[in-house]
């Protein structure tokens, strides 16, 4: 694939210390966790992918939280929490920095109602300024379907300059959704930013030139796009449908 844009930069490598008093913890006993070390990182795009329960969800959020982003998703500014989800991950995270972004966001798919509704109660307040839903599309999220919603943040509320997180994204989106994801990364990275994304889509995960980290019950490693368990389960599904169907339903 051609090589990937220049990006941002802004997270040169991450570093993990288990200590010890905990590496019989979770989240310290998920394997690509105990044996993550130190990492280099993507000036432009970085992927993580691997089956439920791998641990990669669980590094975006860390990730986020350690440089100052909710854990419930959205910017640095939203301070809500509905729920105390968090791991103790993020205090044994060491993030090796260069600059500041001009701006940062957290999209985390299963809570991003909660960020929508967020961005309505700030917006309610008579005393709160300009409404922050301008920077998303003008109308409030919770008018737009699912993918509608996602797609309005990464196309308004994502610019230049930025760092990233996106947490499985391809959770809300189309076909058509996930290219339009590519497009966005592609033109951002162009422009200077930098993406921390989890994902299962072999769409999402097609961006040129990314550092793919593939999570499984043997630790982490690197490897590329044709080698993603994404891509050769999705192209050995889509070959022969009839085989998994029929090894699924074989006691039926």
């Amino acid at each position: 694939m051609a090589a990937a844009s220049r990006g941002g930069g802004f997270i040169r490598a991450v570093r993990i210390d288990v200590p010890a008093t905990a590496a019989s913890q979770w989240p310290f006993t998920i394997p690509s966790i105990a044996s993550f070390g130190r990492r280099s990182f993507d000036p432009a795009v970085t992927y993580l992918v691997g089956e439920n329960g791998s641990g990669k969800s669980t590094l975006v959020e860390a990730l986020a939280v350690a440089v100052g982003l909710n854990a419930e998703g959205g910017t640095r500014n939203m301070g809500f929490s509905t729920a105390d989800s968090h791991t103790a991950l993020t205090k044994h995270l060491v993030v090796e920095r260069r600059g500041r972004p001009r701006t940062d966001f957290f999209l985390r798919a299963e809570s991003f109602f909660n960020v929508a509704s967020h961005i309505d109660r700030l917006d309610e307040d008579p005393l709160g300024g300009p409404k922050i839903r301008e920077a998303y599309g003008g109308q409030s999220l919770h008018t737009r379907s699912h993918g509608e919603s996602f797609i309005a943040t990464l196309t308004h509320r994502l610019g230049p300059g930025g760092l990233y997180f996106l947490d499985e994204p391809e959770s809300a989106l189309s076909f058509h959704g996930c290219l339009t994801l590519l497009r966005v990364i592609n033109d951002l990275t162009r422009e200077g930013s930098q993406f921390v994304i989890a994902t299962h889509s072999p769409i999402v995960l097609a961006s040129p030139g990314a550092l793919i980290y593939s999570l499984d019950e043997d630790g982490i490693k690197t490897t590329h796009y044709d080698e993603a368990p994404p891509v050769i389960n999705n192209r050995e599904f889509l070959r022969s449908p009839e085989r998994f169907l029929r090894h699924l339903f074989a006691d039926d």
